[in-house]
């Protein structure tokens, strides 16, 4: 099941919202190299990606976050450095397992799903506060 940038995803800021296109496009190349049993194959592709994304587009939604002093900052940060632990775990199990059929379920699973509901949730509440305070 590939994902879609929806309106729901939107933040309404350019930058968070071309990053996340980027991550779904990431996240659905993953899905589709698994739908013609390639997979394995594409799985450092994401996990270096998700190393280089978690990095940049985090570092950049929580310099806008402090820039408009967003209240509930610590908490969101918090969430960042929670998943980057994910990912780092996952890029571990790469290292020392290789590409598995289950690691590929992981990213399918724990990274898209988690991302997703982050956008929903955490990004959409930073994203009115921004609108808010602009």
């Amino acid at each position: 099941m590939a994902y879609t940038f929806t309106k729901e995803l939107e933040t309404g800021n350019q930058l968070i919202d071309s990053e996340h296109r980027q991550l779904i496009d990431a996240i659905n190349n993953l899905l589709a190299a698994c739908s013609t049993g390639k997979g394995r194959a594409e799985l450092a592709n994401t996990a270096k990606f998700l190393q280089d994304y978690t990095a940049r587009h985090f570092g950049n939604e929580e310099k806008l976050q402090v820039q408009y002093q967003y209240p509930d900052y610590v908490n969101h940060k918090r969430y960042h450095e929670e998943f980057k632990k994910v990912v780092a775990g996952i890029c571990s199990k790469l290292d020392k397992e290789g590409p598995t059929i289950a690691l590929v379920g992981e990213v399918n699973s724990a990274i898209a799903g988690w991302l997703i509901n982050h956008i929903k949730r955490e990004d959409a509440k930073v994203a009115a506060h921004i609108k808010g305070r602009s």
